[in-house]
């Protein structure tokens, strides 16, 4: 800025500041979602211990949990319940 300053100039680059540190600070809560998503893919990722007769998987604490509990703890899911054909034929008739 040259001496004397215009007050419409200032101003403005002022304004030019704020909205800078907007954008940062929007980005770096954008990065931080980001590194949470990806923090919950990669727990996802790898083997999973899951019972071969029940289909229930332990989970770090050495817990078994249904399949659709422990899903829906780690992944924004929710699930519903159905009979496929396989099983209506086979089951149920």
């Amino acid at each position: 800025m040259t001496k004397p300053f215009d007050r419409a100039e200032l101003f403005a680059r002022l304004q030019v500041g704020c909205r800078i540190l907007d954008l940062q600070s929007t980005l770096t809560d954008l990065v931080k979602q980001l590194e949470l998503a990806l923090a919950q893919i990669k727990q996802l990722q790898g083997l999973v211990p899951i019972c071969s007769y029940c289909k229930k998987i332990r989970d770090d604490q050495n817990y078994w949990q249904r399949v659709e509990t422990y899903l829906a703890a780690r992944l924004d899911a929710r699930f519903t319940h159905g009979i496929c054909p396989d099983c209506f034929d086979s089951i149920l008739q």
